[in-house]
């Protein structure tokens, strides 16, 4: 199952912050590209068929054909010095 490093648990609940503090998170999908990667959205709760990954308030919903996708890897974030947020995803060690 993707896991969250603590540098992308709490990039995700500041993201979420003006969501329902009791559903909303991240969502991860396949893009529509697939060259692209995956699509990253604010969610208000998970949709129909999403993985949901929960790491001290944060949570992550992922979409069912991500899921098999990231099952061993690591959400991570960075913070750049305008406050803009980039995540990546490593494999598990």
């Amino acid at each position: 199952m993707l896991t969250l490093t603590e540098n992308a648990t709490t990039a995700v609940k500041d993201l979420a912050a003006n969501l329902p503090a009791d559903t909303g998170g991240l969502r991860i999908s396949e893009a529509a590209d697939p060259q692209a990667g995956y699509a990253l959205s604010l969610a208000d709760g998970p949709e129909r068929g999403d993985t949901v990954v929960e790491n001290d308030g944060a949570r992550v919903y992922v979409d069912p054909a991500a899921t098999v996708q990231l099952d061993d890897r690591v959400l991570d974030a960075r913070v750049d010095e305008n406050g803009g947020v980039g995540f990546a995803l490593a494999q598990r060690r």
